[in-house]
């Protein structure tokens, strides 16, 4: 089994219940409000420490209850947060989310502790971390990103990166990653296409101009339409699972957690995204973020069900 590292954010999410997400200017009423950990990179670690992985985190919190809970929680998950650095001056992230009846979800950040984690912070994760799994995501400052990156590969590591929130992303960075996960928001975004759905028959273009920006495979997430792969030696579909979505808060995150599990594992990439693919579909049938990820049991009691 290789050692998962996964460097990027922690925030504390405010959720609330609605039966519809508000227009511009409107105000709603919601339903159920409720206090869950999260952050795209905290959600990832305890994916994948929960699917199996050997897992430490690098990230930053504030001295405050909200960054006690969250180091707490990854250690209550089985991840290594020993890297996760309290940060005086500044709260703990925080992310507020409405999420409709229909699974669909509005997001807004305050990055707080998350926009101090600097590249001189990485070095102590990198240490005795040779040829394992790197997961980046972009709520840590770019910099820090392509900083970890470049050790990264240094390490002989494979380096998985959520695009997420999109932003553009250098040549430099593009070209140390093993693995770009877009979803269709983020892959329009880099392309530098107006932002839309991406029909499955517009995959494997989309995918191959994504590849030659510089990463070696491309795996794009098309939500209920599963995920399209492509590299220098592939272009195939990854349909999903069907399920009924109650919530899809880190239904990517849990899909990146799961992939670098699969992989660490000794899997092969299609293995790791069918995995990954089944991992996700469970966790949008459950509320919250790090509160929907399943475990490696269930993953696999479902995969034998739908299999079987």
């Amino acid at each position: 089994m290789k050692p998962i590292l996964v460097i990027g954010s922690l925030n504390m999410d405010f959720v609330v219940q609605t039966d519809k997400l508000p227009l511009p200017g409107e105000t709603i009423k919601g339903r159920d409000f409720s206090t869950i950990p999260g952050g795209k990179g905290a959600n990832q670690a305890v994916a994948a420490a929960r699917l199996g992985g050997r897992v430490r985190m690098a990230g930053r919190v504030g001295q405050d209850g909200f960054g006690r809970n969250l180091t707490e929680g990854l250690a209550s998950a089985g991840v290594d947060a020993g890297q996760v650095l309290p940060t005086a001056g500044v709260a703990t992230g925080v992310a507020l989310i409405l999420v409709e009846r229909e699974g669909q979800n509005q997001i807004t950040i305050a990055a707080g502790a998350n926009d101090r984690l600097e590249a001189s912070d990485l070095e102590p994760s990198f240490q005795d971390f040779k040829q394992g799994i790197v997961l980046l995501q972009l709520e840590s400052p770019l910099p820090t990103v392509e900083a970890a990156a470049r050790l990264a590969r240094r390490q002989e590591a494979t380096t998985i990166l959520d695009p997420a929130p999109a932003a553009a992303l250098s040549k430099t960075l593009l070209r140390n990653l093993d693995y770009l996960t877009p979803n269709e928001t983020e892959a329009l975004l880099l392309l530098g296409e107006p932002p839309g759905e991406i029909r499955l028959d517009e995959a494997p273009d989309l995918g191959r101009r994504l590849l030659e920006l510089g990463p070696d495979t491309v795996i794009l997430k098309l939500g209920d339409k599963g995920a399209w792969v492509v590299n220098r030696r592939l272009s195939r579909h990854f349909p999903t699972y069907p399920v009924k979505p109650v919530d899809a808060t880190a239904a990517g995150d849990t899909f990146n957690g799961a992939l670098a599990a699969g992989l660490a594992a000794g899997g092969s990439l299609p293995q790791a995204i069918d995995f990954a693919n089944a991992a996700a579909a469970l966790s949008v049938t459950q509320p919250g973020a790090q509160s929907s990820i399943p475990t490696r049991t269930q993953v696999d009691r479902f995969l034998g069900e739908h299999r079987g």
